[in-house]
């Protein structure tokens, strides 16, 4: 197969599957779920699938959906937004102290993660009292969120300013990284926090009971879709555009934290962002494709039109790339947003234990315990694999490694 044509089409009884998984493992289930997504009658031209594919909930995970006159509210998720950014900081590797340790800390200190107290008052992954960066950058959002709320009171319930500039938990991650020249980069990982979950759950919810109400019968009822011309699906672009904003922003703030918490560390000046990549990875978005417009759902996939810088990160002992895309028109101008998971968090714990993790990520400074075992390297698929299998979707501008390592 040469590097022109590295996909393989999957006929369905719908749209066909364009799929990049040479050389990458692509389960039943995921192809199951893959194809049952192509077979909405809204769904245009193809589903391009990425070589990260797994099983998702509402769409596979590593799926790019184009549509017309509807959007399924699930295959979008509830991670509204969700994406990475990368910096580098024009320091170099000799910069770095022996022990990472303190520099781990103190990006710790500076960017609450993780969640305690069931998210409520005491939780230590939200603010207690809002900082001046998050508080001004929310004034710039709160408009907007009461447009919405207005019209959907239950969105309002829950964490939204307070988790602006927090990381969260899961796979969410900020690293320190060195590149082939030796250069440090910042890289992490997160979305719009509780406020885009409680939006992204709000409308899954009532896409489902406008289908049920028009009786109409699903195999698998995350598919539910909410059509353009409806009310409800204009409040959930709107909603969604402005949790991807917050997500973005949430970005920026703790990056311009973690850039703080560095230089003091390091004795260095902060910094700027000019030399910035910052995309998301889970949204919908309007893009003409093959001279028709149409609305792009990327599930954990990555926007890679010709000259698109894109984030590729491997697992917490592997390899991530900054990308430079092609615009190759059958993927729908989309790459990979990652490894991608070759089993579940479940398989995770039950197969792995704390001494494969120390091993699996020596000379990393990250937290090696129990309750991280369930993201460890072995969890993920091959790096590498993924990122021959879609050659033809992206360039490699720089190869990152990483040396610290924060998870929620």
């Amino acid at each position: 197969m040469s590097t022109e044509h590295r996909h393989l089409t999957i006929e369905t009884d719908g749209a066909p599957v364009k799929a990049w998984v040479q050389g990458v493992p692509f389960d039943p289930q995921a192809r199951d779920q893959v194809r049952r997504m192509a077979e909405l009658p809204f769904v245009h031209g193809w589903v391009a699938v990425m070589p990260d594919v797994h099983v998702g909930k509402g769409a596979t995970i590593g799926s790019v959906i184009p549509t017309k006159g509807a959007i399924v509210p699930a295959a979008v998720g509830v991670d509204l937004g969700c994406g990475m950014m990368a910096v580098e900081t024009g320091a170099t590797a000799s910069r770095l102290p022996d022990s990472l340790g303190k520099l781990r800390s103190a990006i710790e200190k500076a960017v609450p993660h993780g969640r305690t107290a069931n998210g409520g008052r005491h939780d230590r992954g939200a603010w207690n009292d809002l900082p001046d960066a998050p508080a001004a950058a929310w004034r710039s959002l709160e408009d907007g969120f009461a447009r919405i709320v207005g019209k959907h009171k239950s969105i309002a319930g829950g964490n939204s300013a307070n988790h602006l500039g927090t990381l969260g938990t899961g796979n969410h991650f900020i690293e320190v990284c060195l590149d082939e020249r030796d250069q440090v980069w910042i890289m992490l990982h997160s979305g719009s926090r509780g406020v885009g979950n409680r939006i992204g759950s709000y409308f899954i919810d009532k896409a489902k009971d406008k289908l049920l109400k028009r009786g109409v019968h699903l195999v698998d009822r995350d598919l539910a879709w909410l059509e353009e011309g409806d009310p409800l699906f204009h409040d959930y672009v709107e909603s969604v555009g402005w949790a991807q904003e917050f997500a973005r922003v949430n970005r920026e703030l703790m990056m311009a934290a973690t850039l703080k918490a560095f230089s003091k560390e390091l004795g260095v000046a902060i910094p700027t962002m000019s030399r910035a990549v910052n995309c998301h990875h889970n949204y919908v978005a309007r893009e003409t494709h093959a001279g028709e417009e149409v609305w792009v759902t990327r599930k954990g996939a990555v926007r890679a039109g010709e000259g698109d810088l894109g984030i590729i990160p491997g697992s917490m002992g592997a390899k991530s790339f900054i990308v430079r895309g092609k615009g190759n028109p059958d993927s729908l101008c989309s790459c990979s947003h990652g490894a991608g998971r070759a089993m579940s968090r479940t398989a995770a714990k039950k197969a792995f234990n704390v001494a494969d993790h120390v091993r699996a990520t020596e000379g990393i400074e990250c937290r090696k315990d129990k309750d991280v075992i369930d993201e460890t390297p072995m969890a993920y698929k091959s790096i590498d694999q993924v990122m021959a299998a879609q050659s033809d979707l992206v360039d490699i501008v720089h190869t990152l490694r990483q040396v610290v390592c924060v998870k929620g």
